[in-house]
């Protein structure tokens, strides 16, 4: 479980996460929405201990130790293959895997460099390296862009897969599809506040009002002839 008490974040005189109050519970999916700069990247590189901020976040073990963070941006060294960062990664926890390959589900060209890989690859690797970590939180941002449609598929069965192993999972997405499939609940971030938690069964509901404030004579303002 993580608990969230008054968690707020400022770059400056800019307030970007405001009072944050929330609690996450092992076993369960959470999705995170909302317009770009509404905050999320934000809230995640606080809760990954990656930022600075003001308020508390309590969880049972610490989480440095237990986060398997995906980011939407991706730093690899120069001269580091496939494999040698999921090694790195592998170090970082104390893990052992005795074979990397057998592991390689996204069959990725481990023994490359991997600032030579696409984006897609390049997340794939990172979310292998994470899973293999055995960690008990995940934040998964945005896992589903820039990935091939048979490799979503193959992430949102490892997000199922997480739930059913009691791990805690959170995740972003714009993708609203993706997480009505592997979400338990959905939270609306809007200008550095939850403002709505969402069930799945009002996930349809809270789909079409999306959609609606967002098409809002958004499509007129063209004039498309």
């Amino acid at each position: 479980m993580i608990n969230i008490k008054q968690l707020s974040k400022n770059y400056g005189t800019n307030s970007v996460l405001k009072d944050i109050n929330i609690d996450f519970e092992t076993g369960n999916v959470y999705g995170i929405v909302g317009e770009n700069g509404a905050g999320k990247t934000t809230f995640f590189n606080c809760l990954s201990g990656i930022e600075k901020y003001k308020g508390e976040i309590h969880s049972v073990k610490n989480l440095k130790d237990t986060i398997g963070f995906l980011q939407t941006e991706f730093y690899f060294f120069p001269k580091i293959t496939g494999r040698e960062y999921i090694q790195f990664l592998l170090n970082a926890r104390a893990v052992k895997v005795i074979n990397i390959d057998e592991r390689n589900i996204f069959n990725l060209p481990l023994d490359k460099y991997a600032v030579n890989y696409s984006t897609g690859m390049k997340k794939k690797l990172a979310l292998t390296a994470i899973l293999l970590q055995e960690n008990t939180v995940y934040i998964l941002d945005e896992p589903f862009n820039g990935v091939d449609i048979q490799s979503n598929i193959v992430i949102t069965e490892i997000i199922h897969e997480l739930k059913r192993l009691n791990k805690l999972v959170i995740i972003s997405s714009h993708i609203f599809s993706t997480l009505s499939t592997t979400c338990d609940e959905i939270h609306v971030l809007e200008e550095g506040s939850f403002t709505k938690k969402v069930m799945k069964e009002d996930f349809e509901a809270l789909e079409s009002e999306m959609k609606a404030k967002t098409l809002l004579n958004t499509i007129d303002r063209l004039d498309l002839k």
